[in-house]
């Protein structure tokens, strides 16, 4: 069942991309012009064209980012925290299986939040989660999200024995469940959940599903700012937010549905 689900997820995932419409647009275009439909390519290449510009101009996906990155507020007030947790995602596997070390994506300031919180609470757990998440990794990762964080971490001063690494899951559902057989949290304990802004509720929807209790939501890694100061030019940015955007949202939508 959960294969099947993380399947389904990545193939719905590819279809709301942004560039696959694109790409539609641009295959219907010569197909209009191929059966000699001028009028049809006509508009449907004005179309595309169009919708490139506003998207190059237009900073749309962090406007849709911004609801759920201003979910819970940032750098919140802790007090006796008997764990920290760290969503896998922030590491750029491909390059770190290439080039070894751990290097870090887009998401990286989840992990050096996790390493300063690390300095501030000494006697706090720290709990790495993350398999995969490529259709590929469904018969199971070799080096996993999680080994290339706590590889991180140690650099950066976390002892190895403080950390529980879950590396086996591709999920945020799973992460949450996994993680919560590994650890077995006591009533009362507070535990940092860290993850980035725009990925929080749907985190601490599904840890919450999951059974974990005590959460304290600590978002990083935020993407959107005011509108004015996004309009420019700079389609690889926008649509990387776009796609973002629907991603956080369909998936919201599905695990609520799912009751994940």
């Amino acid at each position: 069942m959960e294969t099947a689900v993380f399947i389904i997820g990545k193939l719905v995932g590819a279809m709301l991309r942004v560039e696959t419409w694109l790409v539609a647009f641009a295959l219907l275009s010569l197909l209009a012009q191929i059966r000699g439909r001028k009028g049809l390519a006509h508009g449907l290449t004005a179309a595309l064209l169009g919708g490139l510009v506003v998207l190059a101009v237009f900073p749309i996906g962090a406007a849709i980012l911004r609801p759920l990155e201003a979910t819970f507020p940032a750098d919140p007030p802790l007090a006796q925290v008997r764990g920290i947790i760290l969503l896998g995602g922030a590491e750029d596997m491909a390059a770190s299986r290439h080039w070894g070390g751990a290097q870090l994506g887009a998401a990286g300031e989840r992990l050096m939040a996790v390493a300063e919180l690390a300095r501030r609470f000494p006697e706090a757990r720290v709990i790495v989660t993350g398999g995969g998440g490529r259709l590929r990794d469904v018969g199971g990762v070799g080096l996993s999200e999680a080994q290339v964080a706590a590889a991180f971490l140690e650099r950066h001063g976390v002892f190895s024995s403080r950390m529980v690494l879950e590396g086996q899951s591709r999920t945020t559902a799973e992460n949450a469940r996994r993680s919560l057989v590994d650890v077995r949290p006591a009533d009362g304990d507070t535990w940092v959940l860290v993850t980035s802004a725009f990925h929080m509720p749907r985190a601490v929807q599904s840890f919450r599903a999951a059974g974990w209790t005590g959460l304290v939501p600590y978002p990083v890694d935020y993407r959107s700012g005011t509108v004015g100061d996004g309009i420019g030019w700079d389609l690889a940015k926008n649509l990387d937010l776009l796609n973002i955007a629907l991603k956080e949202w369909a998936g919201r939508l599905a695990y609520r549905l799912l009751q994940r």
